[in-house]
């Protein structure tokens, strides 16, 4: 299929084009990312936004139960909703392991919803480094909201809030004191904090975790982009789907805030700037991969490790050799 037919199709709103054209952009070949850039260029000039929101927690406090609960609801009242979950991967294929359609088996035949697991590749922080490119097509196929979920807690949290628009962290009750379990830095970036489980025996647990967590919070300087009251943390049940609709209400008042105070927007040119820069880094760092780079680098490696020459020496070489190839190429 040509890019144009596929950016049309992929506009359109179709659920197999989108498929496609992620596949496309995950590509690390040459020609493929050529393509990628032409078909993201066209979903660029739609001009669409969706509602992004990043989405992590520990393993086991019930995100796969979350986003299909909370994915159904928002369907329900009319919305298209796309869910790019990032995959732990295999070290040996390179695979995602969980499968997230599995997991989501109900959210999977919603025709409004749209899933797509995509292994993290042994990628920091368990973002896969496409996932950005694969929000910008979600949009542009006139997703309403797009939900990122990440692996784990960790790195990840600092790369999903680069590219979500709100970033919910989703907590379960448990003994002991929870604060000692999640870093500062985590809830500085949290907007929503949201404890799982609350239904059953695990309710009153939920709900001192809760409380817990609110007190936490008042000693946290509050940030300038959120309105008064800002973050809050919430009790929730996925799996009785209670609190679920107070949680979106909650998302919507702060998004709408951060538009109308400019926020929003700034936000946004935040991130382009952020991910401009890292494209250049991935794209210089891939050049080492290279034909002739590649020999260039083992060669100053192996008189780095016989003492022939220091690492500081060696990299300045290195940085000569690819500014000649440069040089030649023009």
């Amino acid at each position: 299929m040509e890019i144009d037919e596929l950016a049309s199709r992929l506009i359109a709103g179709e659920r197999r084009a989108l498929a496609r054209a992620i596949t496309l952009i995950e590509s690390a070949r040459p020609d493929h990312r050529e393509q990628a850039a032409r078909l993201l260029e066209a979903a660029r000039a739609t001009g669409r936004e969706a509602l992004r929101i990043g989405l992590s927690g520990t393993p086991g406090v019930g995100k796969s139960t979350f986003i299909e609960a909370f994915g159904q609801m928002l369907t329900g009242q009319g919305l298209r909703v796309a869910v790019l979950a990032v995959d732990p991967s295999s070290v040996r294929s390179g695979g995602s392991i969980l499968g997230d359609k599995t997991r989501m088996a109900r959210l999977a035949r919603d025709p409004r919803a749209f899933i797509r697991p995509s292994p993290s590749q042994v990628e920091l922080g368990g973002v896969a480094r496409r996932t950005r490119e694969a929000v910008a097509l979600c949009e542009a196929a006139g997703f309403d909201v797009v939900l990122i979920e990440t692996v784990g807690v960790g790195q990840s949290e600092t790369m999903v809030s680069q590219m979500s628009d709100i970033f919910v962290l989703l907590l379960a009750p448990a003994g002991g004191d929870e604060l000692q379990g999640v870093k500062r830095g985590i809830m500085e970036m949290a907007d929503l904090i949201l404890v799982n489980k609350a239904d059953g025996a695990l309710k009153p647990a939920a709900e001192r975790t809760a409380a817990d967590y609110r007190n936490a919070l008042r000693l946290l300087r509050r940030r300038p982009q959120d309105p008064e009251g800002f973050p809050k943390v919430l009790c929730v049940s996925a799996q009785e789907e209670e609190g679920l609709e107070r949680a979106w209400e909650e998302m919507q008042a702060l998004a709408e805030w951060r538009k109308t105070h400019g926020h929003w927007a700034a936000h946004r040119a935040r991130q382009a700037r952020q991910w401009f820069a890292e494209e250049v880094r991935q794209r210089l760092l891939a050049r080492l991969q290279q034909p002739g780079v590649v020999e260039r680098m083992e060669e100053l490696g192996e008189r780095v490790a016989a003492g022939a020459v220091s690492p500081a020496l060696a990299a300045e070489q290195m940085l000569d050799s690819l500014n000649r190839q440069d040089r030649q190429e023009e």
